[in-house]
């Protein structure tokens, strides 16, 4: 089993923002930490609206930290990122794609692959502060019919020598669209949520699901559901990689026995910290708590 980590950069560590990132990625190798996924939230609010829930809260509530936190842009940090590392797995965790242009996620993507040497992984989601949507200007409604298009979008651009796509959401002309990603036929796409709707994607063109807040109860029921939508596409879970994140929910290593069991591939834990000194206490954690219990499974 593969151990991440979810993480940010906030722009406030103690040290300069590329000796941070440098010194993470250095750290995170050293203890055998498989990849960072680097979260996306391009503002945040002192107060959200309660009629639109953060999903991995009992509450519904955002963590307290998104009030007054922000966090770099993911594909930007992915690229510093790949720059400090030689195997580290990158991958936006997630990136809400229905608020971003279709086009220049595909091109920025494309560059973190080629600058990584193929190690670049598509982490999409429709994502739940409709404040965000309306700050980037895109309409809220509809996003997971959008999120489809652009997903086609995103892969005719990375896959095919001309690309074109003809939706209800988005029309791209014919065209050529290069540097392509080093892997082929494109980075795999790892699609984030619980929902029936977020299975239907990875259903339909997933590579990867990454779960968060699951109990191993929990994620056994959904790969149930998973499983059967996935025969109606032809395929079966072996063709899916499985991440989860537990977040604030206990885990130990028999917590991540029963993830295996499941077939779970990478269980991400979260590490940050406002200085390197407590960035690499967080990361210590992870070793002791995740990484070296899952190398004895």
């Amino acid at each position: 089993m593969r151990i991440s980590v979810q993480t940010f950069v906030t722009g406030q560590e103690r040290e300069p923002m590329a000796e941070f990132i440098a010194g993470v990625a250095k750290a995170l190798e050293e203890r055998g930490v498989a990849g960072v996924w680097m979260a996306e939230h391009v503002v945040t609010f002192d107060r959200y609206d309660a009629a639109y829930k953060y999903p991995y809260a009992d509450d519904g509530t955002p963590p307290e930290v998104m009030n007054h936190v922000g966090m770099i842009e993911p594909l930007t940090g992915l690229v510093a990122m790949a720059m400090c590392s030689t195997s580290l797995r990158l991958g936006t965790g997630i990136a809400i794609l229905p608020q971003r242009n279709p086009l220049y996620f595909a091109k920025q993507a494309a560059v973190v692959d080629r600058l990584s040497n193929g190690r670049f992984l598509a982490g999409l989601g429709v994502g739940w502060s409709a404040q965000e949507f309306a700050a980037t200007g895109t309409p809220f409604e509809h996003r997971g019919s959008r999120m489809r298009d652009y997903i086609q979008v995103v892969r005719t651009l990375w896959a095919d020598e001309r690309s074109s796509f003809e939706g209800r959401f988005y029309t791209l002309p014919e065209c050529k669209h290069e540097p392509k990603p080093i892997q082929r036929p494109h980075p795999p796409f790892y699609f984030g949520g619980e929902s029936e709707a977020a299975l239907r994607r990875v259903a339909e063109f997933g590579q990867g699901w990454f779960s968060m807040r699951l109990t191993p109860a929990e994620i056994g029921a959904r790969l149930t559901i998973l499983s059967d939508m996935l025969a109606e596409h032809g395929r079966t879970l072996g063709e899916i990689d499985l991440v989860t994140g537990p977040a604030d929910l206990p885990c130990n290593a028999d917590t991540l026995a029963a993830y295996a069991e499941l077939g779970v591939n990478e269980v991400s834990g979260i590490c940050f910290g406002d200085s390197l000194d407590n960035y690499l206490r967080t990361a210590d954690q992870v070793l002791t708590q995740l990484v070296e219990p899952a190398q004895k499974l």
